[in-house]
Formats: C-alpha cells, sequence, structure tokens
C-alpha cells in the first residue's frame, strides 16, 4: 500500500488537472483514484487531507524549476 500512496502523492505533484481536483473536492479525487486501481487506506486519506492546501502547488513549482534547471 506504501507504493499506492506514493505513486499518488506523485501524481498529486505532477498532474495539475488531478491536484486541481483534489484541491476542490479531495475525498471526491481520491476516491475516483481508486477507481483507477490506487486505493488508499483511510489513514493515508486523512494524512493526505490534511495537509496545508497550498503545499501542494509550492512541492509542483519547485519540482517544476528543478526539472526546468536540469534539462
Amino acid at each position: 500500500m506504501e507504493q499506492t500512496f506514493e505513486i499518488l502523492i506523485s501524481e498529486l505533484v505532477a498532474d495539475e488537472e488531478f491536484r486541481d481536483s483534489f484541491l476542490r473536492n479531495p475525498r471526491m479525487a481520491l476516491h475516483l483514484a481508486g477507481d483507477w486501481g490506487l486505493p488508499l487506506c483511510e489513514s493515508e486519506i486523512h494524512a493526505l487531507m490534511t495537509l496545508e492546501r497550498s503545499r501542494w502547488d509550492r512541492v509542483a513549482e519547485e519540482v517544476d524549476a528543478r526539472l526546468q534547471m536540469a534539462a
């Protein structure tokens, strides 16, 4: 299950559309991720939902900047 959690975090950082969906309705986005084959346990859902919302955009911006510098 830990690998699923890591994949989902990667999606939240890399996929702006999924991240926006998550920020609008976290529980629904995570439910849909379960339908895609990325099921999470309740403690993982809680951990993602309790993080500061703006953190996701900041992390995505930092990763994007680092990728651009590496290219």
